[in-house]
């Protein structure tokens, strides 16, 4: 075990969201928190497949964080759906009381009174859970401030636009909005408002504001309009990222030696100066095998160097002769994301714009091509694009090699890629800055140790 050995006084429950990359963030925060706090027990609930993903991933063990698992609230007789929200429904359905059985189980293998809630903001109820227990909750948004604002501005939104979805008026009644449309709001503020994620999300917004303090995982001087307008919602509004340019706490020594078996980073030492195209649209969804076929064909037909992390079947996805692909780029199963994109080689990342994605680009100094799916991408990709300049979507929405052969040759060989790189190399400076001993995001961390240690 890493870390202090003190006797523990605190005890400080989290409740982590376990689907999508909501908890891997999360966790990343509460290891921090362990080590700047090691008189704290940090109780750390979620399902047992979550837990088992992300606590065999750790390379820290902390004497003070406790994984308890958490049920997931499916039936006996569920059969897996292509639709992922009928898994989220059922866990939400349950998960108030579940979650206070696990933290009352927590509470008796301490021997500690939970003092203080930290969860995912998706739990809404949480709020309620410690107004009853007369205790602070921190709630923690691991997208960004952009699709903060507008969940917490839901009603407003609804007011101005209505809720029928769709259609070009522009959001310019948001402060920081005037080139954002209807059409960038993420699903659930406005059109389809029954589901469950629905629901959640509008019950979030309204109770986000009565929370202690609420987390991010940001930098205040990526979007300072955006972020002074919600330090005035909230009680508390603390940036405490980007988490990829904070090493993890305890540092170990002498630090691990990476895992770079597939040699990709080796093999980025031989190219030229922000040239390769990095392509990994996350975890959870791909697009289309038509859409990767046709970005192959357009990777094939470029001939641009690329590292490509791919999901699912090669063969049965990609067009006759990808094996020639090989000759100027690497199609692995995974690659390590953040070196890849700090390394001086890599020019372009192609990404499904997830916030963890956008903010490892950033904090790597390289331009974005945005293929997104669902959720605050969309509104991400419109961030990239109109906001701040740093990336471009693909033409049309669907990737088709026409459009990805024109979107490769504009961030890589033309006037307007230099321009995106110019204007990342000020957000990366200011990122660094930001979680330096005196900077804000620094700054912002050290009063949420405050607060989780009272």
């Amino acid at each position: 075990m890493v870390g202090n050995s003190k006797p523990q006084t605190h005890h400080v429950a989290v409740l982590a969201f376990p689907f999508g990359s909501h908890a891997g963030p999360l966790l990343s925060l509460v290891l921090r928190l362990a080590a700047a706090a090691p008189q704290v027990a940090f109780s750390f609930l979620t399902t047992s497949k979550a837990n088992a993903a992300l606590f065999s991933k750790s390379p820290l063990s902390l004497h003070n964080v406790k994984a308890y698992n958490v049920p997931d609230g499916l039936p006996d007789d569920f059969v897996l759906s292509c639709n992922p929200e009928v898994a989220v429904g059922f866990f939400l359905k349950a998960a108030p009381e579940n979650f206070m059985r696990s933290l009352k189980d927590a509470e008796a293998a301490t021997g500690l009174r939970v003092g203080c809630l930290v969860s995912d903001a998706f739990f809404w109820f949480v709020g309620d859970m410690a107004e009853e227990m007369k205790v602070p909750w921190v709630p923690v948004w691991t997208g960004g401030p952009r699709s903060l604002l507008v969940h917490v501005d839901t009603d407003l939104i609804r007011q101005r636009l209505g809720t029928s979805g769709g259609g070009k008026q522009t959001l310019d009644f948001l402060p920081g909005f005037s080139r954002f449309q209807m059409d960038d709001l993420p699903e659930g503020i406005v059109g389809k408002l029954e589901s469950p994620l629905a629901t959640l999300l509008h019950k979030m917004g309204q109770k986000l504001p009565k929370a202690t303090a609420v987390a991010i995982n940001s930098f205040e001087e990526v979007d300072p309009e955006v972020v002074n307008v919600l330090k005035s919602r909230f009680q508390k509004f603390l940036n405490v990222g980007p988490f990829s340019l904070i090493p993890p706490s305890p540092s170990p020594s002498p630090p691990p030696l990476l895992n770079d078996e597939s040699g990709c980073l080796e093999w980025l030492d031989t190219q030229k100066p922000a040239s390769v195209a990095y392509i990994s649209f996350g975890s959870v969804v791909t697009p289309p095998p038509h859409e990767l076929a046709a970005f192959a064909e357009a990777l094939i037909e470029s001939g641009f160097p690329f590292i490509w992390s791919f999901r699912g079947n090669i063969e049965e996805i990609l067009p006759k002769g990808y094996d020639k692909m090989s000759l100027n780029g690497k199609i692995l199963s995974w690659a390590p994301q953040v070196q890849v994109l700090q390394h001086s080689s890599t020019g372009v990342f192609v990404t499904h714009c997830g916030w963890n994605s956008i903010l490892e680009s950033i904090a790597g100094g390289v331009p974005m091509i945005c293929r997104p799916f669902f959720g605050d991408q969309n509104l991400n990709m419109r961030t990239v694009e109109a906001a701040w300049g740093i990336g471009v979507g693909v033409e049309g929405g669907l990737i088709t090699k026409p459009a990805a052969i024109k979107a490769l040759e504009l961030v890589l060989k033309q006037k307007e890629g230099e321009e995106m790189r110019e204007k990342l190399k000020v957000l990366q400076n200011l990122a660094q800055q930001a979680v330096e001993w005196n900077g804000s995001s620094a700054q912002a961390f050290n009063s949420l140790v405050e607060i989780v240690t009272k």
